[in-house]
């Protein structure tokens, strides 16, 4: 069978560490630790290698960070883990892809509203009231 890719046993003393978040099409998140090349664990979850992801592919990276020491990046699993998608699991996703709150154009600070008009975004286009 193949390495445990993120085996405790294996990693806890490995100096470089990701945290990783990808998600499908779908809009399903999955949230790994991984010892190896990022791009290439990824690849392993794209063949379908690695059973919690085998299914809804293709995943791709929304968010990583890296840690010098594995117990530091399995704190950080954990923690994204315990918020089981609910806000602050989304305000993170939020601010990787760019946006503070959700609501603002990634390139302008303007506020269009929750569901702007149609109106509203030909106004904001054509340079009028703001």
């Amino acid at each position: 069978m193949g390495d445990c890719l993120t085996c405790p046993a294996k990693y806890k003393h490995r100096m470089n560490c990701h945290l990783y978040i990808l998600g499908n099409p779908g809009g399903r998140h999955y949230v790994g630790i991984t010892g190896l090349d990022l791009d290439k664990r990824v690849k392993k979850h794209n063949r379908g290698e690695v059973m919690s992801t085998k299914f809804g592919r293709p995943w791709q990276v929304l968010y990583s960070e890296n840690y010098k020491d594995y117990g530091e990046a399995r704190k950080r699993e954990k923690e994204i883990k315990s918020w089981k998608g609910g806000n602050s699991f989304k305000k993170l996703l939020r601010i990787a892809a760019g946006s503070s709150n959700g609501r603002t154009s990634p390139f302008e600070g303007e506020y269009l509203g929750s569901i702007p008009s149609p109106a509203a975004i030909r106004r904001s286009k054509l340079g009028g009231v703001k």
